[in-house]
């Protein structure tokens, strides 16, 4: 970029957001949309309902209540936003599945669907449980338990065990199983997202000026994520000390030279999410910025190195936490160390069970998907988190973009 184009974006982080984008527009404007694959196809929509409900038969569950959510989405195809009004869908063990929804909602609902599937509505003076709960006795369902989504309001998940007279269980025996398990398409479009964040840090990495708030570097990040053909989800950018706290704080900081600077940033692509962090120093780095940024750099990397087939997801985090009390951090989740988990479950939600945190046993299996995120924090002075996601493939992990080598080349 010309002294003069970052002249005028410099000046612009003084002014509203909309200002700094149309600074930025000419070398915007030279990105182009990355490569995307296509859509999750009707066929896998197939298999997974089949997935689903071969895990009912053996835990005895007559059928699961999905209200409209990435679970509707990921079974049905129905991206379905969420009002007084309730969308959700009923998976039998056998047959096709029913979705209920408002009378005036049925020709968009159909126009969704991704499989076969019954549609029956209510009417604004009806009760949506009644109808729900008519279609369990009409298909005989009702002599095994119904279980509810775990992400299902309260007030769904009760309408319904009161139309029907008994409590609801829990369906993560299913649900959880099927989603946790990513197919190839999946994964393709998890990989396209992050490629789509990598390309948008590499772009705003060197537009970065002196007098930026975390914000406005942000809209920068956002700008050339929806340019290059993701759906911008966020944009976190911590200053300063606002870094040593994983979420940042209300203080508004500016860069400035040898101050550090964390982004967490991640899109969507066609319903599948990336994450990634990175974390460097505006101008030069101090020797303890260096250690702890290495340090970190040694804990990612031996949590990738952790994560073997077979192995318990919270080993991972043990790992790290041994490996930063030799290092002279924490113990556990004190600071200065790692206050959080080492990572989490990702997909089409950004944060998706399981987690890689002490005590969880599930064990790493193919198609498995995680953050890898172990951030170092020190408060009052800075924190360092870098973030990569990989996958579990049938010869161990594999990233979905690579973590840099040092705090000089952060991107």
């Amino acid at each position: 970029m010309s002294p003069t184009r970052r002249t005028v974006i410099a000046a612009a982080a003084l002014m509203p957001f909309a200002a700094v984008v149309r600074a930025a527009e000419p070398d915007l404007s030279a990105l182009k949309p990355l490569p995307i694959p296509p859509p999750i196809a009707r066929a896998e929509y197939a298999r997974r309902l089949v997935a689903a409900q071969s895990l009912m038969k053996p835990h005895g569950i007559g059928a699961v209540l999905i209200e409209s959510g990435t679970s509707l989405a990921y079974f049905t195809g129905v991206r379905w936003g969420r009002s007084e009004r309730p969308t959700v869908a009923l998976i039998p063990a056998e047959g096709e599945p029913c979705i209920v929804t408002p009378f005036f909602e049925e020709p968009s609902i159909r126009e969704l669907l991704a499989v076969p599937a019954t549609v029956r509505v209510w009417q604004e003076d009806q009760s949506p449980f009644a109808v729900m709960a008519s279609f369990l006795r009409d298909r005989r369902l009702l002599s095994r338990p119904v279980a509810v989504e775990e992400t299902t309001r309260f007030f769904i998940a009760d309408g319904l065990a009161r139309a029907i007279g008994r409590p609801l269980v829990s369906a993560n025996p299913v649900v959880r199983a099927c989603r946790m398990i990513k197919s190839a398409p999946e994964i393709a479009l998890m990989q396209a997202a992050t490629d789509v964040t990598v390309a948008a840090y590499r772009w705003t990495h060197p537009r970065i000026e002196a007098g930026m708030t975390g914000a406005e570097i942000g809209v920068l990040m956002t700008a050339a994520t929806r340019r290059l053909g993701g759906s911008p989800e966020f944009a976190l950018v911590l200053v300063g000390e606002g870094s040593a706290y994983p979420h940042g704080t209300r203080e508004v900081q500016r860069v400035a030279p040898g101050q550090v600077v964390l982004m967490d940033c991640g899109c969507t692509v066609r319903g599948y999410q990336s994450d990634v962090s990175r974390t460097f120093v505006f101008g030069q780095a101090s020797k303890e910025q260096r250690t702890v940024w290495d340090h970190m750099a040694q804990g990612q990397q031996l949590a990738f190195r952790t994560a073997q087939l077979g192995t318990p997801a919270g080993a991972v985090d043990d790992a790290v936490r041994k490996l930063y009390a030799q290092l002279g951090y924490g113990p556990d989740y004190r600071l200065p160390g790692l206050s959080h988990r080492t990572g989490h479950g990702i997909g089409m939600d950004g944060h998706e069970p399981v987690n890689l945190v002490r005590g969880e046993t599930t064990p790493l299996a193919v198609g498995m998907c995680f953050s890898d995120e172990p951030g170092i924090y020190l408060p009052g002075k800075f924190g360092v988190r870098l973030e990569d996601c990989f996958h579990m493939t049938p010869q161990g992990p594999r990233w979905f973009s690579k973590p840099p080598s040092s705090i000089d080349r952060p991107v």
